[in-house]
């Protein structure tokens, strides 16, 4: 199986693993002394301004522009994913552990597909649903909420509504008015995400909150360089050169990458409590991601009032 890709779709696939998982390592570091919203404005605004100037003029600029339509899309895709998602992942970040943190937004494919199942009556197969409660049972165990608990339970809250929110903007954007090019598409939703993030910091009085430390901004520096533009741009090229199958797999392995160098790195402590959630929840997001290729016909949804019988999802292109 291994022998059919390329040592370039290998370290690619590393590299997504590996710079993904570093990611909560790197937030951790810098939330110690920027503001989370402030932080999450310069990476979103630097990255999304980096991403336009190299992806605009390549491609079809002519019939691919960015007009009214495209940018109100993405100020919604934007906000989903770069406001609510990262910002409420970068606050509570401040008192949630880098690996819990990890564990929790690892959880994304799950409110996906149970989100697509919903709304838009996407229909899955039956191990897919014992993924939703083995993944359920997995947060409710981390977040452990009729005991005395370790883990800030209003942070860890947030992060799960902020993987609600990436969830939703990430379905939002299969429909949505948005540049046909995946750089540019993704460039101005961080540029509008990083917007908005900079009015909330600003509204709500970060500016004078804010101690540029070498460290902090060493840290910030790498989420901006690595985090998104290096890791991006391999998730792209990988989209394109292995199947979606083999680039998924980053959704379970970035939680242990990150709660790996959590202990390794910041001496976060790695409970029984946390090994037993994460591999709950790292089995329920394979369970799903396996159960997603499947072509089953579409359900009703809150969006979607059902199709004919003989109509079936389309098969999965790999």
């Amino acid at each position: 199986m291994a022998a059919r890709y390329s040592p370039r779709v290998w370290l690619a696939l590393a590299t997504i693993y590996v710079v993904w998982g570093s990611t909560f390592i790197a937030l951790a570091i810098t939330v110690r002394d920027l503001p989370p919203l402030l932080s999450m404005a310069i990476r979103h605004l630097v990255a999304g301004a980096a991403l336009l100037a190299w992806a605009l003029p390549r491609g079809d600029r002519e019939g691919d522009r960015i007009g009214s339509s495209q940018i109100v899309a993405g100020f919604v895709f934007g906000g989903l994913l770069f406001l609510l998602g990262h910002g409420s992942l970068a606050w509570a970040q401040q008192t949630v552990p880098a690996g819990v943190a990890a564990l929790l937004v690892g959880s994304i494919p799950i409110w996906m597909a149970l989100l697509d199942r919903v709304v838009f009556g996407r229909r899955l197969r039956s191990s897919a649903y014992l993924g939703f409660a083995l993944g359920f049972v997995g947060v409710a165990f981390l977040l452990d909420p009729f005991g005395e608990g370790s883990i800030d339970r209003v942070g860890a809250l947030v992060i799960i509504f902020g993987a609600l929110c990436w969830s939703a903007g990430s379905l939002y954007s299969r429909g949505a008015a948005l540049p046909k090019r995946p750089l540019v598409s993704a460039g101005l939703g961080a540029l509008c995400g990083g917007a908005l993030l900079l009015v909330v910091s600003i509204a709500g009085g970060e500016l004078g909150e804010a101690t540029w430390s070498r460290e902090s901004l060493l840290a910030l520096g790498y989420l901006v360089v690595v985090g998104s533009l290096v890791g991006f741009s391999a998730y792209v090229w990988l989209l394109r050169a292995a199947p979606t199958s083999l680039v998924a797999t980053y959704a379970y392995a970035n939680p242990i990458v990150a709660v790996a160098l959590g202990w390794a790195l910041l001496g976060e402590q790695v409970t029984l409590q946390m090994a037993v959630a994460g591999a709950a929840i790292v089995v329920s997001v394979a369970l799903i991601l396996r159960a997603s290729g499947a072509a089953v016909e579409p359900g009703r949804g809150l969006l979607r009032r059902g199709a004919p019988a003989a109509t079936p999802l389309p098969e999965s292109t790999h």
